[in-house]
């Protein structure tokens, strides 16, 4: 009697444990094939780290491909905090290169952030800065290419073109209206480190950044220069509030130059008011006709003389 109880008892224990198994068996398999990919995924993120490589915006070109605005390669900071073994040195090195006060840089390099972008002090460096920070090869220490706005004319067609902010985004102008167009996809390193920040072992993976459409003018680059010159030599001489400048194609209707002083140059706008920067007046200041209306004057003018001409030549018939 004593051993059937046992046996029952095995049994029911052998059965229990049969499902137990069973069930541990069906979660491992929805685990490692049903949510693999997400499960993958969240692992990839708590893993993953990625260094933004900037594209380049489009270039600006005149109605014959002649570049107006351009891109010039330059170099941005990134920290990686957790990677970075003595702070206090690195924090003073970098403070030094970058003329900027060691509290601020430290506040960089000790910050609780996965990875630290150095704005704006670490943007947009020369090749010269990032080789003098590139010499000590301190960890969690990277520099990565970015790019900015070459207005190869400075002052030229400024009110038309626009400017862009330090993210290459744009704030004004032609810039501004195809921001869309310009801007490109901006690629990435990716590489991989432990819960504590520590790079790991992996090979990492390198994403190319797409660089933005070009777009081209009806704007005549020669015409457009020789009108500035024109319009700079007028306003300085009559010591004028402003001056306006057009050229248009009469057949087509397409503006060849067009341009307004006083103006700006659009790598530095930060240097002029508002109202400089903001106010295209080729389009946007209201004159009067003055002798355009003329014509229609003239116009007029035939029509009354041709009337009375009219006139007179019914009373001399009568």
């Amino acid at each position: 009697m004593f051993q059937s109880i046992q046996n029952k008892r095995i049994r029911i224990i052998f059965i229990i444990s049969l499902i137990v198994f069973f069930f541990v068996l069906v979660k491992i398999f929805y685990i490692q094939v049903i949510e693999y990919e997400k499960l993958n995924t969240l692992a990839n993120q708590l893993w993953s780290r990625e260094l933004t490589v900037q594209a380049d915006r489009g270039k600006i070109l005149d109605r014959n491909g002649k570049i107006i605005v351009d891109n010039v390669t330059t170099v941005g900071l990134y920290l990686v905090p957790n990677q970075i073994l003595n702070k206090s040195e690195v924090a003073k090195t970098l403070s030094i290169i970058l003329g900027v006060s060691y509290d601020e840089m430290y506040r960089h390099v000790s910050k609780k952030t996965s990875i630290e972008r150095v704005h704006p002090e670490g943007r947009n460096l020369d090749f010269e800065v990032a080789d003098k920070i590139n010499n000590y090869n301190y960890d969690g220490v990277y520099l990565l290419k970015e790019s900015k706005r070459d207005y190869k004319y400075k002052n030229l067609l400024s009110h038309v073109i626009g400017y862009t902010g330090i993210d290459n985004q744009g704030l004004s102008g032609l810039e501004l209206l195809y921001d869309k167009e310009l801007t490109g996809k901006n690629g990435n390193i990716k590489y991989y480190s432990d819960g504590k920040g520590k790079r790991l072992s992996m090979p990492e993976i390198y994403s190319e950044p797409k660089n933005g459409n070009d777009i081209k003018l009806t704007i005549d680059l020669d015409i457009q220069l020789s009108l500035e010159n024109e319009l700079s030599n007028a306003y300085t001489k009559y010591e004028a509030e402003g001056a306006i400048g057009l050229v248009m194609n009469p057949k087509t209707g397409e503006i060849l130059a067009m341009s307004s002083y006083p103006s700006f140059n659009p790598a530095n706008y930060k240097k002029y008011s508002t109202e400089v920067i903001n106010r295209n007046l080729a389009i946007w200041a209201n004159f009067e006709p003055g002798s355009t209306f003329k014509n229609v004057t003239l116009l007029f003018s035939n029509y009354f003389f041709i009337y009375k001409y009219y006139l007179l030549v019914i009373m001399i018939d009568k």
